[in-house]
């Protein structure tokens, strides 16, 4: 009997050299952003020209090409997604893909007064909502220009709308905001919310700290938290690298993000696409492929991307090396794709 070519199967299995199967993809839409949060960008950010970004037409297409392969989770990154004019019908466009589970997205929250309730419709299941801050000055401090009532209002819309599930994610910087992890826990458990806490990652070259100095374990962290929360470790998953604990009689569950000191690379289910068109393999590594240029190629097939997406999966790395000491990874997160 012949065997069908992978290329023609809508649920093909894309098993990387560890035997790990590749079936979420994180897909940037824009690196640009309404936010200067210091662990994540340089305050004066040069961002990509215009033509070297995807449309949204080849965005599209190459969602459609990775859930042929398989993938059957999409989580729309940035920069901040929702500055991406055309967002909501890119989002209508992906959700309607057969072989889709499930399409979420990261966002700082500011503009979901207006969009929480269009990306809901247009088939959005989930929200990752970054917030780092309760306080009014410090937020503005870790973001620089932003404004956290806006925030607190576009986290209200989101729970308004009813979306399946809300995650609030906080990145921990010792004596910056590691004195509110309780206050953020309390904020997401109070809404019934769920909350990820995040090592801080060298990730691109910044100015207004030392890495190493600001680092603060998930350990750490959730050492504080169980001085008011039982905490019970939990075998759900949403499908990324949180690791969640469940509390009695609430809803919420509490998740730590632990690139740092708790690698979780053998489990890792995901690849990046930047929105400049670079299949990045890996997190910490330079691994990439680089798709922008045979989109642009009237030439090149669906078959052929996917071809090459399959072969760049073959070539994943094994894990990640961060070093708080050493930024070997000079692009920001950013433009990596949150």
């Amino acid at each position: 009997m012949t065997s069908l070519s992978p290329m023609k199967s809508p649920r093909t299995r894309m098993i990387d050299p560890f035997d790990r199967h590749i079936h979420y993809l994180r897909l940037s839409v824009t690196d640009r952003c309404n936010l200067r949060c210091t662990y994540c960008m340089a305050e004066e950010m040069e961002f990509l020209p215009r033509e070297e970004i995807l449309s949204l037409e080849e965005i599209e297409r190459l969602a459609r090409c990775f859930v042929d392969l398989g993938i059957d989770k999409i989580r729309l990154t940035g920069g901040e997604p929702l500055v991406r004019k055309g967002i909501v019908q890119l989002c209508e466009a992906i959700a309607g893909m057969a072989g889709l589970r499930e399409l979420t997205m990261t966002t700082n929250g500011l503009l979901l007064d207006q969009y929480a309730e269009p990306l809901r419709n247009a088939g959005i299941n989930r929200l990752n909502i970054s917030i780092d801050s309760l306080d009014k000055s410090r937020f503005k401090q870790l973001t620089r220009v932003g404004n956290l009532a806006q925030a607190l209002q576009g986290i209200e819309a989101a729970v308004d709308v009813g979306f399946d599930r809300i995650k609030l994610n906080a990145v921990v910087l010792k004596g910056v905001n590691d004195d509110e992890v309780l206050k953020l826990a309390d904020f997401a458990v109070s809404r019934n919310l769920d909350i990820s806490f995040i090592e801080e990652m060298p990730l691109g070259h910044i100015d207004s700290h030392a890495r190493n100095q600001t680092q603060v374990s998930s350990n750490s962290i959730r050492q504080q938290l169980s001085d008011q929360f039982q905490l019970t470790a939990s075998t759900e998953s949403t499908g990324g690298p949180s690791r969640y604990f469940v509390l009695p009689n609430s809803q919420s569950r509490i998740g730590f993000i632990s690139p740092m000191s708790d690698n979780f690379c053998t489990s890792c289910n995901r690849v990046r696409m930047t929105v400049e068109g670079q299949l990045l393999l890996c997190l910490g590594n330079e691994h990439s492929l680089d798709l922008r240029g045979m989109l642009r190629n009237n030439k090149i097939s669906d078959n052929d991307l996917k071809a090459a997406i399959l072969g760049a999966i073959g070539r994943k790395p094994e894990r990640h090396y961060f070093d708080s000491n050493d930024t070997q990874i000079v692009r920001f997160m950013s433009h990596t794709g949150g």
